[in-house]
């Protein structure tokens, strides 16, 4: 081991932006849907000997010093991203002929602007090195700070954080209720780097006592957790999810909207299956509505005539307000709206957090003059919606719905008893065909139900469409690709689990300990050399 350290720690110029960009690439395979763990534990003790020889001239700047730690993490981003995102690419070949240009852009323009975050983290985890395992809590700390400003700067976009490997399954989820996604992304980065001190041996029983405490408390907490008796149901709503699979290519084609609609309300309309009643709740993916409700008044009478008695239908759909003037522009908006058993629609709720060239096009006036528009989510750019409010259910419930990716923000999906006792996740990944991406998206959604102790409803155009209990167990789902609907009666306890904004407290709070242990071992090796 300390032969391989020292080779690694050696490399020079390409050779190790090679290595650093492998072993990034070599870490998604702790994510979904591989979900092998274990590659970590060799990614990050792999960049942790990079940064040990990541060395910058001792008498030029700071920036000169730090320069080779920023270009270490940023290749190792750029592995990363590129090897965890590359299937956005997808989204653009649905319609190859006006979007395949595009490609490069993104497949590898989202990861190389992506990888200055982990540059970053590098940087900020090179200030505080020492030669112990203060480099190890200082790489915990660089990592979580920056796995936290990814998820609000330039919009946010905190797909695949680094905490998401561990937790794979229910077992290794339950944590996350009690260090959020803050303090879990940067536990996580410091025991995937433990293995590190094997090739020194200094700080090593610390830190194999630190591993083997983190490791039990992380798993023991989940079987804890998951073993105890929960309390009994106080409600519970019968609920259908539908999975029409509508092929993308007809989404927007006029001539076959009909038969999209029909699709859905047959599914929707048919028996309960075995040993389930009549559901109170349909829910129906993200824009699965293929037209306007306000030109197509019909189809609200075809709702009404289908719902029976005390059931709703929450529907994913694109809503338009204004437009009636001579001059007066219509504003769409991704939406879902609750319709009743009379045909009306008896509440709506607008995506609050749109998908930047997806859904709107940032300074658009000024990209239209180069040609360039929206990519890929539908024939017309989407305004935000002002707020977000949980929806009434039949029975007195009340369900939070957030549309999309809106789901793999932890600080938007803040739900508690009072507010909701659903969260409700509407989506279309049949962007992105079978690839790791809808798998991925649906790991996030899955978590956000063990954060807030809530059930989890999905529905998704093409898959992944399920519901999750609130700790994190997959009750019934469809899986990719396939065209069905799923019944699953739905229990509804009160879960004792924090506030987000207490996770958050915690999460900082870790990173907080990461910061000050590596400041501190940083300065004690200072006075030590001096």
């Amino acid at each position: 081991m300390e032969r391989l350290a020292g080779r690694i720690i050696l490399l020079w110029g390409w050779r190790r932006a090679l290595v650093a960009f492998l072993a990034g690439a070599l870490a998604v395979l702790g994510q979904a849907p591989y979900d092998f763990f274990a590659a970590c534990f060799i990614s990050f003790p792999l960049l942790v000997w990079l940064l040990d020889g990541a060395t910058g001239e001792a008498s030029g700047s700071l920036f000169r010093r730090l320069r080779p730690a920023f270009a270490v993490g940023w290749w190792f981003g750029f592995g990363y991203f590129l090897a965890g995102l590359w299937w956005i690419g997808s989204a653009l070949l649905v319609e190859a002929d006006s979007f395949a240009w595009a490609l490069p852009f993104a497949v590898v323009g989202i990861p190389f602007a992506l990888a200055f975050f982990y540059g970053f983290a590098t940087l900020v985890a090179r200030l505080l090195w020492s030669s112990d395992i203060g480099r190890i809590a200082a790489l915990a700390f660089g990592f979580g700070l920056t796995e936290w400003l990814r998820g609000f700067l330039f919009t946010g976009f905190p797909w695949n954080a680094v905490g998401y490997a561990a937790m794979p399954v229910p077992l290794l989820m339950q944590s996350v209720s009690v260090t959020g996604m803050i303090g879990m992304n940067a536990l996580a980065v410091f025991v995937f780097a433990l293995p590190a001190l094997l090739a020194a041996r200094r700080h090593l029983r610390l830190g194999l006592a630190l591993f083997v405490i983190l490791v039990a408390a992380h798993a023991g907490f989940g079987y804890f957790r998951l073993a105890a008796p929960g309390k009994p149901a106080t409600q519970s709503v019968d609920v259908r999810i539908v999975q029409p699979a509508v092929d993308l290519s007809e989404k927007w084609d006029a001539s076959v909207r009909d038969r999209i609609f029909a699709t859905l309300m047959g599914l929707s309309a048919k028996a309960p299956e075995p040993g389930h009643g009549k559901p109170q709740l349909i829910l129906w993916p993200e824009t699965s509505v293929p037209f306007l409700f306000t030109e197509r008044p019909d189809a609200l009478t075809a709702l009404g005539d289908m719902l029976g008695d005390g059931q709703m239908l929450i529907a994913g759909v694109v809503r338009e307000e204004g437009g009636s003037g001579a001059n007066a522009e219509s504003r769409y908006y991704n939406s879902v709206v609750a319709i009743n058993d009379k045909g009306e629609i008896a509440d709506a709720v607008d995506k609050v957090h749109l998908v930047p060239f997806g859904e709107y096009l940032p300074f658009s006036d000024l990209l239209a003059r180069f040609g360039i528009g929206q990519l890929v989510a539908g024939p017309m750019n989407f305004a935000a919606g002002n707020e977000r409010h949980a929806i009434a259910l039949p029975g007195g419930l009340r369900a939070l719905p957030f549309i999309c990716y809106e789901v793999i923000f932890p600080e938007l999906v803040a739900v508690d008893a009072t507010s909701a006792q659903l969260i409700v996740n509407v989506t279309n990944d049949a962007w992105f065909g079978d690839t790791p991406g809808p798998y991925q998206h649906f790991r996030q959604a899955q978590i956000r139900a063990v954060e807030n102790g809530v059930p989890l409803l999905r529905a998704a155009n093409n898959g992944i469409s399920a519901v999750v209990d609130p700790h994190g167990r997959i009750v019934d789902a469809l899986a990719i690709d396939a065209r069905g609907a799923i019944d699953v009666r739905v229990p509804i306890s009160e879960q004792t689990v924090l506030s987000s904004s207490q996770r958050r407290i915690n999460g900082m709070l870790i990173m907080l300990l990461f910061a000050m242990a590596a400041a501190l071992l940083n300065v004690r090796q200072r006075l030590r050399v001096n």
